[in-house]
């Protein structure tokens, strides 16, 4: 049953994104599929959300209690497909397709530069922790695959992480759009439905030597609120919101609309199979990175750990793209082009920096937490609702308003909340699976 609704969900985004996507080898084909790449935006939305955060969800289910956690998902999906219809307004208000333009239209210089600040640090953080996801992933993919020993330079993260920086990161990023990294994305969306089927299987094989935890199905906690900066970071594809929208062709607002439902409502499915999946298997035990749970020498969740890391290998240079953008847009006017040589220097700049701070940690639990409350929470839900309710013509507690206030408000004291609740739990978080096999995988 599960299975064919999501046949039933995805139906229409496959005919919607797979026009013309034949004979990759014809010269004519190819000048078509880059003329309609459009077409494909829909898989790059999903490959935007299904990031690096999804991996977090099952530890998210734990934070918020498992009830109120799957809620929880829901109500974060329903705002996230709201906000992202509620940008595209803003930005035919204010005429002004760009994030940062919407925001010097409602509220100026300053305004310009607060969004500029979080829009770059939220991508530079969501490359960070896709360079975590490689280097906990494919070091006990190569610990399995060639039996290596514990000190081989093969196993160190940072080894890993630069050897996997060097031949896939920096030649995708040094991109100019998204139009080239289609196909990529939708290999990626394929294999996230393998990985959905692998934490699945492995529900039932593993509830036999991974023992419940106390309080395993609480219903609700009072770290709800952190769960919430974890959600949000998974849904957060807002920063990319016009790299998306201007890929699409012959867009509308109508249109835009039409591919933000189905690719959020496909995203929601897939995060909650992930949650569910991971948190059931391990309960109170996950971790900030599922993967961390399950032991090295399981050869499905090897294939499944080489798979997402694939996946965000090919999601790190969207997010690249958009830092170098907001980079772009701070040191020249609108529609300022880089050249060349600036376009590699900051390109090779970022890449390296969030190398280098990326081999420090293998804590993405923290990583995933604190970019979802000082970053994803305001950049999804109220700097959009705040932008319209500034751009929107009609008194403040107008009807047409009256949602966007709601979110902002929403949207603030969970960001309060949750960066309060941070600060309580700092040490647990810092208390992370150092890169060591789990108790359990010994019996």
């Amino acid at each position: 049953m599960f299975f064919n609704m999501i046949s039933y969900v995805i139906r229409p985004v496959k005919n919607f994104c797979l026009v013309n996507f034949i004979e990759d080898n014809d010269s004519e084909t190819e000048k078509l599929v880059k003329k309609n790449g459009s077409k494909f935006a829909c898989f790059n939305y999903i490959n935007c959300i299904v990031g690096s955060g999804v991996i977090g969800i099952p530890f998210a289910l734990q934070e918020a209690g498992f009830g109120a956690g799957l809620m929880l998902l829901v109500v974060v999906a329903f705002i996230t497909d709201y906000s992202l219809k509620l940008m595209i307004e803003c930005a035919h208000l204010s005429n002004k397709f760009t994030y940062q333009g919407m925001m010097e239209s409602a509220y100026g210089r300053g305004g310009f530069i607060l969004l500029s600040i979080l829009q770059f640090v939220y991508p530079f953080t969501a490359m960070i922790s896709y360079n975590i996801i490689v280097g906990d992933t494919l070091t006990k993919v190569m610990v399995r695959l060639f039996s290596l020993a514990s000190n081989s330079v093969f196993v160190r993260r940072d080894f890993v992480i630069g050897i996997a920086t060097l031949f896939t990161t920096v030649p995708l990023c040094l991109k100019k759009d998204l139009v080239g990294l289609a196909r990529a994305s939708i290999i990626s969306f394929g294999l996230i439905l393998f990985i959905m089927v692998a934490l699945f299987i492995r529900v039932g094989t593993l509830s036999t030597i991974v023992p419940k935890s106390e309080d395993a199905y609480k219903f609700f906690s009072l770290n709800i609120f952190s769960a919430f900066g974890i959600m949000a970071f998974a849904f957060m594809c807002h920063h990319n919101v016009f790299l998306l929208y201007e890929s699409i062709e012959n867009v509308s607002q109508k249109k835009w609309n039409q591919v933000t439902c189905v690719s959020v409502t496909i995203s929601l499915i897939i995060l909650c199979v992930f949650g569910i999946s991971g948190y059931v298997t391990f309960t109170g035990y996950t971790e900030g990175d599922v993967f961390q749970n399950y032991c090295w020498n399981d050869d499905l969740i090897n294939l499944a750990r080489f798979a997402f890391a694939f996946t965000v290998l090919f999601a790190y240079p969207i997010e690249c793209m958009t830092a170098r953008s907001v980079i772009t847009q701070l040191i020249g006017p609108i529609h300022y082009e880089l050249s060349l040589f600036k376009h590699i220097v900051i390109t090779l700049t970022l890449v390296l920096s969030t190398y280098l701070i990326s081999i420090t940690t293998s804590c993405l639990g923290i990583v995933l937490e604190l970019n979802g409350i000082f970053s994803a929470i305001p950049l999804a839900f109220v700097l959009p609702a705040v932008i319209y309710i500034r751009l929107e013509d009609g008194p403040l507690l107008s009807k047409r308003k009256m949602p966007a206030i709601l979110l902002a408000i929403f949207g603030c004291f969970t960001a309060i909340v949750g960066s309060l609740l941070l600060l309580r739990n700092w040490t647990q978080y810092l208390s992370c699976n150092k890169n060591r096999d789990m108790f359990y995988c010994s019996r």
